[in-house]
């Protein structure tokens, strides 16, 4: 598990950063916490997944991004929908991968 050096955050979740943050770590995220990550697919541009789900040993052993985090699933929308606008105004197109790597060069300067 990596997490995004400009990881998005929810309102709600926020208040809580560090404690949400130290749950999904630990695999013991609660219901109500999501995690936003690059989709698992080449249709989508982004996955939500449960926080709980990352308790399995199959996500365990993946080597997945956290771009952000949400408490509920209403906040995980709008964080992803955050996510989507920035990259579209920063590459004037819905690449995820040119996005990340822009912000990343970004970060180097």
């Amino acid at each position: 598990m990596r997490w995004y050096s400009h990881l998005y955050v929810g309102e709600q979740a926020a208040k809580k950063r560090y404690a949400v943050i130290q749950k999904i770590r630990n695999g013991t995220g609660g219901q109500n916490i999501y995690v936003i990550t690059p989709a698992s697919n080449g249709n989508n541009l982004l996955d939500i997944y449960s926080a709980g789900d990352f308790s399995h040993p199959y996500y365990q052993q993946q080597d997945m991004l956290i771009l952000g985090i949400a408490a509920g699933y209403q906040e995980a929308l709008v964080v992803a929908g955050k996510i989507v606008n920035d990259m579209y105004q920063a590459t004037g197109e819905f690449s995820l991968e040119r996005f990340l790597k822009q912000t990343d060069d970004q970060r180097l300067e």
